[in-house]
């Protein structure tokens, strides 16, 4: 597939049947330029205030249609321009409640160019970014997606943070498409990534000589798989690859949980012949704050199809897989069972703490069967119990075991009570994983059940279409704290993937740790796990994170232990109404404010330096105001639990900052409530 994919484009840069038509779209503010080439091969750059972004780079995609005599159609080359189309679109949207603000002014100038074929290029020009997509208008038949074309050109001297796929030791290109996308970043000049390696989106590029970085990520992906990227080792080139889709698989991996694909097709989708496909994103910013806060990935998704979504309830949950059910000071055997589930449900509802979660265990191992609940667990006693206190329940459920029998599965669970599922060990972006992501989406929301995706790439876009899909792993997160060598960095981690990964939306990263270790002290404990960095950069995370279902991942005995923190954490919202970056630098320190209703929360995290923060509060309307602030302790840089809890009072009339000391690893947390 890909050696007869080369050998059209070298024929393509050889040909000279017909001239090149040239169309171009600006951003609503003029600095951004995208053109497009027609005919002999279709490719695009992008352009700001004259500088090149990315240079001509050659898009396409290759179909066919099935018939006795398969015609193959290769879009984008020798292509013929029909009818070209522009627009300039300004509008005020209602984002879903569970955004990170409540409205978003979406304004952009598109291009639709048609071509012979019956196919169309769109692009849309944002002042934050630009985006394209395919859409396909042949009569209704299947159409299978042999390849898709994307080799993006940057700048020479551009570098890179690329997540590879964690595989150790990938013996193939093909072995790496099935892989839990949750992995370091390596940071370095895009010749110089491991051409070996598939690089997952999101990915951000760094330009030469300026400040300028770009974003590349996708949404409003369906029916199709998702996009991995490799560099060129004799250039500064990505170059876009998919899963081909499954033809046989094997019920395997973690504890008989997923199905192993064991050979592909030849194709990397079978879809419906007229559609549109995914947008291909670039965020394009002059600062790093701007990567804080984009809503393209949101803009460009689906809108929602949920008619009534009032049930949808995002919150916190007193998580038990993390702390390994370590609870102290009772007179049973904690573990998987109805004592100890009662034991959370108390904690959670005497904090008000929305849900409890029965993580991994509650159902027989290896049976591959959600029906089947282990004799230590009455869950009609657990969740009856929970409902009278306030509490609900969210059940844990293995990736197959869900998929065989997602209907019967959502509806009994539904009927029980239980009011939503965290599916893992998906492992997989293939067309068919795409597609039981979407269709699991809304089984869950025909029961009106919530979502939550764990072993999962990155959001796609389906979070805005079905906003009961309330949150995503494909994140290097905090139970990685449970076994990675003392080599690994978290807290640079932390400040990267914010600007990179949270691009595309929220994370199931599960901060709340109690036990924190400076970087000299952090070891791998599985059972008593502990963070990397201070108390109070976990008490920050709950701002700077977005996450509309958060976990606390420590155990209740030790949350009671630390009652300061605990009343922080639990009355924290997971869900904003405005947010406000402020200065932030990728890996070396994130400052960012959110609005819930009138009251303001901030936070801070820093690297492993000692950092004195400015914090600039102009945002704040004009008033006096009470803060609550939560700082690393003056010890912190020695025993990393240690912090301050202040109250501070601001008058906006006088002071419009605050100033707080962060020492390595650190953070601070605070809440503005206007008097």
């Amino acid at each position: 597939m890909k050696t007869k994919l080369i050998l059209l484009f070298v024929l393509l840069s050889v040909s000279t049947l017909k001239a090149q038509k040239n169309y171009s779209v600006q951003s609503p503010n003029g600095a951004i330029t995208v053109d497009i080439s027609c005919g002999d091969k279709l490719s695009f750059s992008v352009t700001k205030d004259g500088n090149t972004i990315v240079d001509s780079s050659p898009i396409g995609m290759i179909v066919e249609t099935p018939s006795k005599n398969p015609i193959i159609k290769e879009w984008g080359m020798n292509s013929k321009v029909s009818k070209v189309a522009s627009q300039s679109v300004k509008d005020q949207i209602v984002a879903s409640p569970f955004y990170l603000k409540n409205q978003i002014i979406e304004t952009y100038n598109q291009i639709t160019i048609s071509f012979q074929g019956n196919y169309k290029l769109q692009f849309r020009a944002y002042d934050s970014g630009v985006a394209y997509h395919f859409e396909s208008q042949l009569s209704k038949s299947t159409l299978f997606v042999k390849d898709e074309v994307a080799q993006y050109n940057f700048p020479d001297g551009t570098k890179a943070y690329a997540a590879y796929a964690n595989i150790e030791q990938p013996e193939s290109i093909e072995q790496q498409y099935s892989n839990s996308f949750e992995n370091l970043y390596d940071y370095k000049p895009l010749p110089e990534l491991d051409n070996n390696r598939l690089a997952f989106l999101p990915i951000l590029l760094e330009l030469p000589n300026s400040t300028t970085k770009v974003c590349i990520t996708e949404t409003d992906l369906q029916s199709y798989p998702g996009m991995f990227v490799r560099n060129s080792p004799n250039g500064f080139s990505l170059e876009g690859d998919w899963a081909p889709v499954p033809q046989t698989t094997e019920l395997g991996g973690h504890n008989n949980l997923q199905q192993i694909v064991t050979s592909r097709h030849d194709y990397i989708a079978s879809t419906d012949s007229r559609r549109s496909f995914p947008w291909r994103i670039f965020v394009i910013t002059d600062s790093d704050e701007q990567l804080l806060d984009n809503d393209l990935p949101y803009l460009l998704a689906s809108p929602n199809e949920i008619a009534d979504i009032s049930w949808i309830k995002p919150g916190k949950v007193a998580w038990d897989w993390w702390n390994d059910w370590n609870i102290s000071g009772v007179d049973f055997k904690s573990g998987v069972n109805t004592e100890t589930y009662k034991h959370y449900i108390d904690f959670a509802s005497k904090h008000g703490v929305e849900y409890v979660i029965l993580d991994e265990g509650w159902a027989v191992n290896r049976a591959t069967d959600l029906f089947q609940v282990v004799p230590e667990i009455d869950l009609e006693e657990i969740i009856n119990y929970a409902k009278s206190k306030n509490v609900d329940i969210i059940l844990w459920a293995g990736y197959w075991a869900f998929h065989r029998d997602m209907d019967k599965v959502a509806k009994h669970y539904s009927d029980m009570g239980a009011k939503g599922f965290k599916i893992d060990f998906m492992d997989r972006d293939d067309q068919l994983m795409i597609d039981f992501m979407w269709e699991a989406a809304k089984v869950c929301a025909d029961n009106k059940m919530l979502v939550d995706y764990h072993g999962a790439c990155k959001p796609f876009g389906i979070q805005r279409t079905y906003p009961n899909v309330i949150n995503f792993e494909g994140v290097h997160g905090l139970e990685q704290m449970k076994w990675r060598e003392p080599s690994c960095d978290q807290v640079t981690y932390d400040l990267q993937f914010p600007f990179i990964r949270m691009l595309a939306g929220p994370v199931d990263y599960t901060q709340g740790a109690m036990r924190n270790a400076t970087q000299s002290n952090y070891q791998p404990v599985y059972n008593e796990p502990m963070s990397q960095g201070t108390r109070s950069r976990q008490l920050a995370e709950y701002v700077v994170f977005d996450s509309p279902l958060n976990m606390l991942c420590d155990s209740p005995t030790a949350y009671e232990a630390e009652p300061e923190c605990t009343e922080y954490i639990a009355a924290i919202p997971t869900v904003w109404d405005e947010t406000v970056t402020l200065p932030s630098k990728i890996s070396e320190y994130i400052n960012i404010a959110r609005r819930s209703g009138d009251t303001w929360y901030v936070g801070g995290m820093n690297d492993w330096t000692t950092r004195d923060q400015i914090i600039d509060l102009s945002f704040l309307p004009a008033g006096e105001y009470d803060i609550t602030l939560f700082r690393d302790g003056i010890n912190a840089d020695k025993k990393a639990a240690d912090y301050k809890k202040e109250t501070l009072h601001l008058s906006t009339t006088s002071a419009k900052q605050l100033n707080v000391k962060m020492y390595p690893g650190g953070g601070y947390a605070a809440v503005i409530e206007k008097k």
